[in-house]
């Protein structure tokens, strides 16, 4: 691993997070941002700091970690660049749940009912998944089984849009899909981090056995590593983390897969040196992303998952180009 690398992401997170807090509508200097945060009174400006702002850049690190730890777990155990946390199907079932609870009525009549609706959406599909491969499936099982627990969500909720009769609740639906940070509470930060908190626990102690799924799964048996055992560990660990993000922000793509391809230079072939690396660049990218929206186009909706979509596909396309150059 280079050095610095990980302390350089650290410091880009930490002045990223204090960009956050500082940028938006409300034209706040830094003294007033500052006492707004630590004062304890209902003022505008400490509602605007704490209930607004604090959320939002809060929500950003940790989903932003959680989508890069996760694709980078995926692609160490699958051993395929081209693996991503979507690709076991509890990102399109988390909002498949969420999409029936909007058209159902449920997340207008209960506050949490939409991160709730979420949240079962992304369990039911991780039982679904690990059902479909069985405790002894190999890879290739568990994606096959993910890539069609993810095309039934996606086919369901095509069908839930196609028979809404509310235009509105529609209109809702998509704009959901897109993925955003914006009006979220402190609420929705306790909802995700319990969740979270655990993903990342599952996730981040995989590297030893990541580093020896590298030489094959029969090798990495005889050093001791049950793999059946990590792959439940990566499944639920992974479920946690996109379940719970998607329940909080919606469909935010490309972070778990574009991140680790762009370090993965930089911490040579060992996938466990890679994953905290990709933790702290997929904040680095999301909280990016996030600030990029209140300050391109600050007086329209510009969706998160909208720009992390456009920044992240030419990236990964340019990637994709270099691998063919490379084995020319």
């Amino acid at each position: 691993m280079k050095r610095g690398l990980l302390p350089g992401l650290g410091l880009a997170i930490v002045l990223l997070f204090a960009a956050s807090l500082l940028i938006g509508p409300a034209q706040l200097s830094i003294a007033d941002s500052l006492s707004g945060l630590m004062a304890g009174d209902d003022s505008p400006v400490a509602l605007v700091m704490r209930e607004i702002r604090l959320p939002r850049a809060l929500l950003a690190l940790l989903i932003g970690a959680s989508l890069g730890l996760a694709g980078a777990a995926m692609q160490g155990y699958l051993r395929n660049p081209l693996a991503e946390p979507g690709l076991i199907g509890v990102s399109a079932s988390a909002a498949l749940g969420a999409v029936i609870a909007i058209q159902s009525g449920f997340a207008a009549a209960f506050v949490l009912g939409l991160p709730l609706a979420a949240l079962a959406g992304a369990l039911a599909a991780v039982l679904l998944v690990m059902a479909l491969a069985g405790p002894g499936g190999t890879s290739l099982t568990l994606i096959l089984a993910g890539i069609a627990v993810s095309a039934l969500a996606s086919a369901l909720t095509s069908l839930v849009l196609n028979l809404s009769p509310n235009p509105f609740a529609a209109s809702e639906i998509v704009f959901w899909m897109m993925g955003s940070l914006e009006d979220r509470s402190m609420i929705h930060v306790w909802i995700a981090l319990p969740f979270m908190a655990l993903g990342l626990l599952l996730l981040g102690t995989l590297g030893r056995g990541l580093d020896a799924l590298t030489l094959g799964e029969d090798a990495a048996q005889a050093m001791g590593i049950q793999v059946s055992r990590l792959r439940l560990q990566l499944v639920f660990g992974t479920a946690c983390v996109v379940g719970a993000g998607t329940a909080v922000a919606g469909a935010i793509g490309f972070v778990g897969l574009v991140v680790p391809h762009i370090l993965r230079p930089f911490v040579g072939a060992h996938p466990s040196r890679l994953l905290w690396a990709s933790a702290l660049g997929g904040a680095v990218m999301v909280l990016t992303a996030d600030i990029a929206t209140r300050v391109i186009l600050p007086d329209r909706d510009l969706k998160l998952g909208v720009l992390t979509a456009l920044v992240g596909a030419p990236l990964f396309l340019h990637l994709i180009l270099k691998l063919r150059k490379e084995r020319l």
